[in-house]
């Protein structure tokens, strides 16, 4: 099995189970206001914080796969010598973008965030564990893309 297929396994699996604990946690929610009459302290700030974590990997991961949504009809339209340079200039652009923003911008966010000591309202936690889903999304997207980046250089080649 190759590493990129290794990653997307495990993603999913991560995936998976993150969006598994968001639908008990928000059942629990739902279940101790409605039925037990006192709300959860905790299941509020901890429903927010997965769908971060699940919004942010579920968009490396569909980044991975070429799932993502796009405006793809000057693609279509092109030839397959502008279609290569469309695609590669898109690819340059998801990079930079995840390596500026996600990574150092994230990297940024999560350390200050450690170094000041920063804690969630209810749940106590350090909010850099929150927030180091960025740092690591923009990893996942940076290998995604230059890997496709690469399997779309080797497939122009072939042609």
């Amino acid at each position: 099995m190759s590493i990129r297929k290794t990653i997307d396994k495990a993603l999913e699996w991560v995936l998976v189970f993150l969006l598994s604990v968001l639908v008990l946690d928000v059942l629990w929610q739902v279940a101790s206001r409605y039925i037990l009459n006192s709300p959860s302290s905790y299941t509020d700030e901890l429903a927010g914080y997965l769908l971060i974590w699940v919004g942010l990997l579920g968009a490396a991961y569909v980044a991975g796969k070429r799932e993502h949504l796009a405006i793809d009809l000057l693609i279509q339209r092109s030839s397959p010598k502008r279609k290569f340079r469309l695609e590669m200039i898109i690819s340059i652009v998801v990079v930079l973008f995840a390596i500026v923003v996600m990574l150092i911008g994230g990297s940024w966010l999560v350390y200050t965030r450690f170094y000041l000591s920063v804690k969630s309202a209810a749940l106590g936690m350090p909010l850099g564990v929150v927030y180091l889903v960025l740092p690591i999304s923009g990893i996942l997207i940076t290998y995604f893309d230059i890997d496709n980046m690469y399997n779309l250089v080797n497939a122009y080649r072939k042609n």
